[in-house]
């Protein structure tokens, strides 16, 4: 009986951290799905969408452990496309892609209005 108690309580366990890990939803309207990933802490890690057929697509978001916004980023059908953000401490880089590959990088540092770019 000790054995069966065991194993339901660290099925539960288990099966709650699982939950934690992320959420799906299905976007009939859009038919996309909805996904949002989580760190342990429970804080948001990523959102974005995928295709039916598992691609990514659409805007996808990264955040830190703490919820800090660390990439902004756009797909087309698993593909990079646009303008992509990462912030890191006081840096703001600006990648463009075209044809899934990088086409420019810009970098702004909040300590002044210097602006770095790459073509």
């Amino acid at each position: 009986m000790k054995k069966i108690v065991v194993l339901l309580i660290m099925l539960s366990v288990s099966f709650t951290y699982a939950q934690k890990e992320r959420t799906l939803k299905l976007d009939k309207e859009k038919n996309l799905i909805e996904v949002t990933y989580f760190h342990d802490n429970g804080e948001v890690s990523q959102t974005g969408f995928y295709t039916v057929e598992g691609k990514l697509h659409g805007e996808w978001r990264s955040y830190c452990n703490e919820g800090n916004k660390l990439i902004a980023a756009k797909y087309d059908n698993g593909k990079k496309v646009g303008k992509w953000f990462y912030w890191s401490g006081d840096t703001l880089r600006e990648v463009d892609y075209s044809d899934n590959a990088v086409a420019n990088v810009s970098e702004w540092k909040s300590s002044g209005t210097s602006v770095a770019s790459n073509r």
